[in-house]
This record gives structure tokens, C-alpha cells and sequence, in this order.
């Protein structure tokens, strides 16, 4: 394999010794090319009624599934009404394996661009909290941009330091994934750039960089809570052996053996001081699965004295305003009240339990709900795509098959038929078949297109 560093080579050719050849071939085949189904919108045996290419389950996780290549599911209107997320099939697996219950507060430390996340808020299913957080501005701003189009409301999208987030929550949540940023080499099958960046030293750059993203990690674990480790690279620096140091600097973890699935494989022992608990560990090799390849590792914490409740309290109830009020006359979804937040003009609909936190760059606190003008409310992007289509008093549908569709997705104003304009007026939800994709304004027999600028296709 010419393409790939030599280096590289040479250290898979002394971990695989037996299957170094299947491993090569792996980097000629076809990639896998995969989806997961957003199960808050619809159930994963409705999408396969409805599914509009072939698709066939993934093993390691209920919700995903390969697709052949030459499909673009990206340009369905499903995809535009948040049914579901194009996802790298290995790369599905940490979150699929991380027990949330719907309630808890999650953390995943490193989010962007959100595939990992938004099934993190999918298994919440409204309750509790999921702290979605990246460095990177813009790679956040990504982030909330898919959390929204998935309609996941109870969530705090933060672009910060680990350090910093770990200031603000000490043992404060039950659950918590960390991906960690590595040495990318799972991705060299698909991403060229991935190769380049790669240098002999990198695996160790990087780990230095897990141990300390990890230890933060760990003391924003509240006492008897998960954390779910993982990269998409095979260095065992990365792997193995960042688990075995924090099993010998933290006495309150232990490893908690993860579900078998075909193709898995168990972590190597040798490759982390030679402990036999590294065997909880889980492989995914491109040679034994179609996936790309990705690591993990499921660790619990076992003290039993937590600090109860680690950040401020709950904002107080406001009264609601007129102009919300009205507009969501005839709603079938309800809102707690308590929960409604106007600042500036723009409102929200926080999180039961959000805690009050100060002095951290937040994207989105809640369900950003709209804005208050003047003599009226007008409902924002985020708002539509956590309704279902009957939810709303006024609806537009749309086959998924309209012509018309794409144009919506373009910004045009689009002209209805008198059967799917009569009797109706004002704000509209509209829909893809029985899935919201976003706001139109009905006049007489005319959509006024109110998709945002930032969501429309080019």
C-alpha cells in the first residue's frame, strides 16, 4: 500500500501478524456507506416501509443501516425533515453502546459535527439534559445546526474547553461520551487528508492530549456514572494504553464489559500493562466488519459520595406573553410555561433543569422558539422540526415526491391547490408526506416560503 506511511505499515504488520493481509485488502473495498434513523421522528420497521433506496441493518447498533453506493440520501426531503443522519457505520457504534435513560444529564465532550450527539438526544427522549460541547466555534455551530434538525430541545450546546467545562461541573453527570480527538488512522480508507496529517509521531502527540481530556472527563462523572471512551484510530498508545493509565491514576474506575456483535473484538491485553481487564475493551477492524474501524471502552465509577447538585439552580417561572399565546392557540403539543424564557425579543424553551451557568461561551440554551415582534410571534426553524406533523392546527403536505419540495428548499414561493389551501391561512407547518421540514405563510392561494437562508440548499 504505497499511499499509506510506511511507518504505519510496518507497526499493523506487527499487531495483525496473522491477518496483516486481510487488513490490506480491507483498504480495496468498496466503503461502507451508512445511515442512523432518528427513532425520535419514527420507528426504525415505519422508515423501512418508507425508506426510498435499499437499505439493510447494521449489526452493532438498532437504528443503523448500510446503504449501496450511488445513492444521495442527502438530497431526499427526508433528509431535510431530520428522519435521519449519514454517519460512518463503525463511527455509530460508541454512542449506540453508551445506556442512556431518558432523565439523566449527558455529556459529550467532544460533539461536533453532531453524529454522536444527536443519538445521545435521541435516547433522552425530551427529559433531562445533554451538554453538547466542541472547541471549535464553527465545528459547534454545526453541531447545534444537526441537534436541530434532529428536534432535540433539552440540550446546552457550548463551545469550550474541557477545562473550563469542567470548572463549572464537577461530578455532575451521569453519562458521558468522549471521543477523543486522535491520529485519525480508522480514516484513512476514506480521507485522503487524514493520511497526510498522519507522522510517526502523532499517536503519541495525541495520547498525551486523551490522558488529559480523560482525567477532565472523569471529574465531571458524577459517582456510579458511565463513561464511554472511543477514537477511530488502531495505535494502541491511543487505545489500550490510555485506558490502562487511568485504571492505575483513578482507583474508582473499572472497565464494564461492553455487548458482543459479530465482528467485534476484544482489546489486547498486551498493548495495556499486560491487564487482563483490557479484554473488556472493543476493536472494530476493517477486515471483520464494514466499517471503518473505531476503538472503545466502557468505564464506571464507583464512589458512592456525590455532590448532589454541582452547578446553580433552575431559572424561575415567567409569565407567558400574549403573542405566544396566541400563536399556539389550537397547538397539540404542550410547553410547560415554567420552562419559557424571552430575552431580547427571542424565546426559548429551556430544558426542565437547566442549571443557571455563567461565564461560558453557549450557542443555544433549550428549543429556541422564535421571536416577538411587534404585533405578533413568529415561529423559528428549530421550533418546526420538534413538531410532528399533526401537532400543528395549520399543515401543508407535500408528497415527497412534489416538485415542488426542492423549491421550498430553495426559498421560492410556491403556488398550492385549492384543496390544500382552503380554509386555511396564516402561518402553516409544512411537511415532507407526514414529517415537518419547516414554516410557510399561507396567503390565499400562495406559500410564502419562510425556510431560513441558512438552512436552503445551493
Amino acid at each position: 500500500m504505497k499511499e499509506l506511511p510506511k511507518e504505519f505499515l510496518k507497526r499493523m504488520q506487527e499487531m495483525l501478524p496473522g491477518e496483516y493481509e486481510d487488513f490490506l485488502q480491507s483498504y480495496e473495498a468498496p466503503r461502507p456507506n451508512g445511515l442512523r434513523v432518528n427513532t425520535g421522528k419514527i420507528s426504525c420497521e415505519e422508515f423501512e416501509k418508507i425508506a426510498p433506496f435499499p437499505i439493510q441493518r447494521i449489526p452493532w447498533t438498532k437504528n443503523g443501516y448500510f446503504y449501496p453506493a450511488g445513492e444521495h440520501p442527502a438530497r431526499h426531503p427526508y433528509y431535510r425533515a431530520g428522519l435521519y443522519y449519514l454517519q460512518e457505520p463503525s463511527a455509530m457504534a460508541p454512542a449506540a453502546h453508551l445506556p442512556i435513560v431518558p432523565g439523566e444529564r449527558v455529556l459529550d465532550l467532544c460533539a461536533a459535527p453532531g453524529g454522536k450527539a444527536t443519538e445521545l438526544g435521541v435516547k433522552l427522549a425530551g427529559e433531562g439534559l445533554l451538554v453538547a460541547n466542541d472547541i471549535s466555534t464553527s465545528r459547534a455551530r454545526a453541531l447545534l445546526r444537526n441537534l436541530e434538525l434532529f428536534g432535540i430541545g433539552n440540550v446546552l450546546v457550548t463551545s469550550e474547553t474541557p477545562a473550563r467545562l469542567a470548572k463549572v461541573f464537577p461530578e455532575y453527570f451521569h453519562k458521558i461520551l468522549l471521543d477523543a480527538p486522535c491520529s485519525g488512522e480508522g480514516m484513512f480508507r476514506k480521507d485522503l487528508e487524514a493520511v497526510k496529517a498522519w507522522y510517526p509521531e502523532r499517536p503519541k502527540d495525541c495520547a498525551a492530549v486523551q490522558k488529559e481530556l480523560l482525567r477532565l472527563a472523569v471529574s465531571m462523572l458524577r459517582p456510579g456514572g458511565l463513561l464511554l471512551y472511543s477514537t477511530c484510530t488502531f495505535a494502541p498508545s491511543e487505545n489500550e494504553g490510555i485506558i490502562a493509565a487511568a485504571l492505575r491514576e483513578f482507583s474508582e474506575l473499572a472497565l464494564i464489559e461492553l455487548p458482543a456483535s459479530p465482528g467485534f473484538a476484544k482489546g489486547v491485553p498486551a498493548w495495556g500493562d499486560k491487564n487482563p481487564a483490557m479484554e473488556k475493551c472493543v476493536r472494530l477492524w476493517p477486515h471483520r466488519l464494514a466499517g471503518e474501524g473505531h476503538f472503545m471502552a466502557l468505564l464506571k465509577k464507583q464512589w458512592q459520595s456525590a455532590k448532589e447538585e454541582a452547578v446553580g439552580k433552575s431559572r424561575p417561572a415567567r409569565p407567558i406573553d400574549g403573542r405566544l399565546e396566541e400563536f399556539f392557540k389550537g397547538c397539540q403539543k404542550s410547553f410547560s410555561i415554567d420552562r419559557i424564557e424571552s430575552k431580547g425579543g427571542k424565546v426559548w424553551l429551556l430544558p426542565s433543569g437547566l442549571p443557571k451557568v455563567s461565564g461560558l461561551h453557549i450557542l443555544r440554551g433549550g428549543l429556541y422558539l422564535g421571536e416577538l415582534k411587534k404585533d405578533r410571534f413568529e415561529p423559528a426553524q428549530p421550533l418546526a422540526m420538534a413538531l410532528s406533523a399533526g401537532e400543528y392546527p395549520v399543515t401543508v403536505r407535500f408528497s415527497p415526491r412534489d416538485e415542488r419540495l426542492p423549491r421550498y428548499f430553495h426559498g421560492e414561493e410556491l403556488p398550492l391547490l385549492e384543496e390544500e389551501s382552503q380554509g386555511k391561512k396564516g402561518w402553516a407547518l409544512v411537511c415532507a408526506g407526514d414529517f415537518p421540514v419547516g414554516w410557510g405563510k399561507i396567503v390565499r392561494q400562495t406559500l410564502k416560503n419562510k425556510y431560513p437562508a441558512g438552512w436552503r440548499q445551493s
